[in-house]
């Protein structure tokens, strides 16, 4: 169990969504009044977090084609292939990261004290690629070898040490993976916590029955 902090302002809490599939334990909806949501990728299919974060072109022409992007934030890096820059906001400098931590590092960067890292899970299932669009357009099949996690994990890594007046909670269930750069004592600023805690900050956003969790396009 972690010490709570103190009841904040809004903008002192951030939740990244990476899409792994322990992040459907929560209900995003929930945390939207909660602090400020930043989502990677196809998340955008089916909630509208404060920031869209991809750095994929496929996948950033995809929220172009569908209009998403002209009334909400969508956040990538330059790239000659994306087909309407019009609306699309652009990191300059950028990263050159995968898309879930360079939320993280968004986020981190505007200042957000407490970050709450959900779906980071890295490792695969039982081998298998992990994300909760799988089997969807743009996405792997469920089927399919896990994607490597190192880059992940490298500039999940940096991201921490460079914010290091941040802290940093990254949701996992007990006994989830949890890869030796994440672990004590690497850092002072990060804590894994489990959904039961994560609920003890942020009443209701859990959910009771996996059933009624929201299926996902």
């Amino acid at each position: 169990m972690v010490n709570h902090p103190q009841k904040q302002q809004l903008n002192n809490v951030a939740f990244v969504l990476g899409n792994g599939t322990s992040r459907l334990s929560v209900d995003v909806n929930k945390l939207i009044e909660r602090g400020k949501v930043f989502g990677c990728n196809a998340i955008y299919r089916e909630f509208q977090p404060h920031y869209t974060i991809a750095v994929d072109v496929k996948m950033v022409n995809e929220i172009i084609a569908s209009g998403y992007h002209k009334t909400n934030e969508v956040w990538t890096n330059p790239n000659k292939g994306i087909l309407d820059k019009e609306y699309v906001k652009f990191f300059n400098p950028h990263k050159g990261w995968s898309s879930g931590p360079t939320a993280l590092w968004f986020a981190a960067n505007q200042g957000h004290k407490n970050v709450f890292i959900l779906g980071f899970d890295y490792q695969g299932t039982q081998g298998r690629f992990n994300n909760v669009y799988a089997d969807t357009y743009n996405y792997k099949k469920s089927s399919d070898t896990a994607t490597y996690h190192g880059n992940w994990l490298s500039q999940t890594d940096r991201t921490i040490r460079e914010y290091r007046n941040t802290t940093f909670y990254r949701v996992i269930e007990p006994g989830a993976f949890i890869p030796d750069k994440l672990a004590p004592p690497h850092h002072t600023n990060l804590k894994h916590i489990s959904f039961k805690e994560f609920e003890d900050f942020f009443p209701g956003t859990i959910y009771s029955d996996q059933n009624h969790q929201k299926s996902t396009i």
